[in-house]
């Protein structure tokens, strides 16, 4: 079957001036429709139509390509596409020499389609019985218009959802296939008309400026993959961070990969309607990698090898990983160590608070003021808290509050907490909760805080809220922010820390107004919200 691929250009656009020619992604938007159609192994020919020369001249550099100039009647403003066609078709026969059993008309305009989606939409218009076949998308939607006396009527007949709305049909221009005998001045769609439906992210017809920046947009998007575990040892620190880069780059496709043993993480991510791809070994990854194409891996279960980061690269175009003290920093394209100040001085690797990753809610909360009393006190050991600091303190909070409610106690417990949950107890003004939607309606409302010594101590210092500090490991000491020089209080390995220790700790910061005061204006003056900008922009490999 010999099937005609016919792309109508016109040198005189008005919406876009030069539109067919102006660079997309570097290149010309009408090259697209181009190599589109020759690559399309169902179609045979290729003809150019147009008034333009700059356009006739760049298309007769495609071998396979027949540029035909348009005669200026059939170029004007009011002419439809239906005459243009049919000159291209019986012209190109003509000089070809042949007749074609199927039209293709492939508007330029259309440039995210891919040669998979026309070729099989080619395949299906073979297959039926169909005069012609248009591209579409499906979106249906509530809709209304004017009736005959001019009052705006509903186009429906019951309010729905839009899930339980019937087909609604938009053509997108990407492609009108028709059968020759069908092709004439007035038409190309014959009795039987059928539709293909375009995926959405191939439906772009430019016709405005809103339109070209969202198809730049598209060519410029990547495919990120996030590899990352959360399990009661590690916690779920790892997966908040990138659950948080995920939400900055949503103009990506974005990709989880975790270990399918660690349910709490993947629990977690699937929460968040994130794509998973769970899997047993890193073998089971490469080869994942190996069908795959990745653009931008970003590692995120702390020490790399070398091996292990080399083996990735042969896969991935860029290399990314956090909080990595292994070798494979040396293969890394990057390496971000925001808890590890001064990790490295190799020129890949970031560290410091430059480059903390803090939640949207903390971008947009405002820092506390300072309180002269201690009326709450919150505590939070991180999404599993594995030495179960949360029973401790709250132990110590009873021996606090016995005779008396001094201070409330708001208890934040982590999805992953997996010990036996405390309850709520207004005899002695503890509240305990699980898994908040927003932690900061209750830091807001915090005078002081203990936590463990992990990424929740810049988000305590975002908010200025003086913070004692108990690590849960020994890795978890290693990180340098939570120090008085940043307004904590740092009591070290909280295993190794007496439970008499903390309760004059908590007893003393409480009576301590001035070095509560000092601890809220040191945390205040580190500039923790510019950091999730800068690490988007290591990701993309935009800053170097």
């Amino acid at each position: 079957m010999k099937v005609l691929a016919v792309i109508p250009a016109r040198g005189g656009s008005k919406g876009i001036p030069r539109k067919n020619m102006r660079l997309m992604n570097g290149v010309p938007l009408i090259k697209y429709s181009i190599k589109r159609a020759l690559e399309c192994s169902e179609i045979t020919n290729v003809v150019v139509s147009s008034d333009s020369r700059e356009i006739l001249s760049f298309a007769e550099q495609f071998t396979g390509v027949l540029a035909l100039n348009r005669d200026s009647e059939l170029a004007q403003d009011a002419v439809t596409l239906d005459p243009v066609i049919y000159d291209a078709v019986v012209r190109a026969e003509h000089i070809l020499g042949t007749s074609f059993d199927v039209v293709v008309t492939m508007q330029p305009t259309s440039p995210l389609l891919t040669v998979k989606t026309l070729s099989n939409a080619i395949q299906q218009f073979f297959l039926s019985k169909h005069d012609s076949m248009i591209s579409v998308v499906n979106s249906p939607h509530l809709s209304w218009s004017k009736d005959s006396s001019n009052n705006i009527v509903p186009n429906y007949a019951e309010r729905l959802n839009r899930q339980q709305l019937p087909p609604y049909y938009l053509e997108t221009g990407a492609f009108f296939i028709s059968r020759r005998e069908v092709v004439s001045q007035n038409s190309r769609l014959g009795a039987d008309v059928g539709v293909y439906e375009v995926p959405i992210n191939e439906a772009v017809d430019i016709d405005t400026w809103q339109d070209w920046v969202l198809c730049e947009t598209s060519f410029n998007r990547k495919r990120i993959v996030f590899r990352v575990d959360g399990y009661p040892l590690l916690g779920l620190g790892h997966i908040y961070r990138c659950l948080t880069l995920a939400y900055e780059c949503t103009e990506h496709e974005i990709i989880f990969v975790s270990q399918a043993k660690y349910s709490e993480g993947i629990s977690k991510l699937r929460s968040a309607n994130m794509n998973v791809i769970e899997i047993d070994s890193d073998e089971e990854l490469f080869d994942w990698l190996e069908i795959n194409k990745v653009d931008i891996f970003v590692n995120d279960c702390l020490d790399t090898t070398l091996s292990y980061v080399q083996r990735v690269k042969k896969y991935v175009s860029r290399f990314v990983s956090f909080e990595d003290l292994g070798e494979g920093i040396f293969a890394a394209d990057a390496v971000v160590n925001a808890i590890y100040e001064g990790a490295s001085a190799l020129p890949n690797v970031y560290t410091g608070k430059k480059y903390v990753c803090l939640r949207d809610e903390f971008l947009i909360a405002k820092a506390n003021d300072f309180s002269e009393d201690v009326s709450r006190v919150l505590v939070m050991f991180g999404g599993t808290d594995p030495l179960n600091l949360s029973k401790r303190l709250y132990d110590i909070a009873c021996k606090y509050n016995s005779e008396k409610i001094n201070t409330e106690f708001d208890f934040i417990l982590g999805s992953g907490y997996s010990h036996e949950s405390p309850l709520s107890n207004s005899r002695y003004g503890i509240t305990v909760v699980q898994d908040v939607a927003r932690v900061t309606d209750y830091m807001k409302n915090a005078d002081m805080a203990f936590s463990s010594q992990g990424r929740t101590t810049f988000e305590l210092a975002s908010m200025g809220v003086p913070t004692v500090v108990l690590a849960q490991n020994r890795r978890e000491q290693l990180h340098p922010f939570a120090q008085m020089d940043n307004g904590f209080i740092n009591l070290g390995l909280g295993s190794e820390v007496s439970d008499e220790d903390i309760l004059a700790t908590l007893i003393w910061l409480i009576n301590s107004k001035s070095i509560r005061k000092e601890m809220h204006k040191l945390m205040l003056k580190n500039d923790l919200k510019s950091g999730i900008k800068r690490v988007k922009r290591i990701l993309l490999g935009e800053l170097e």
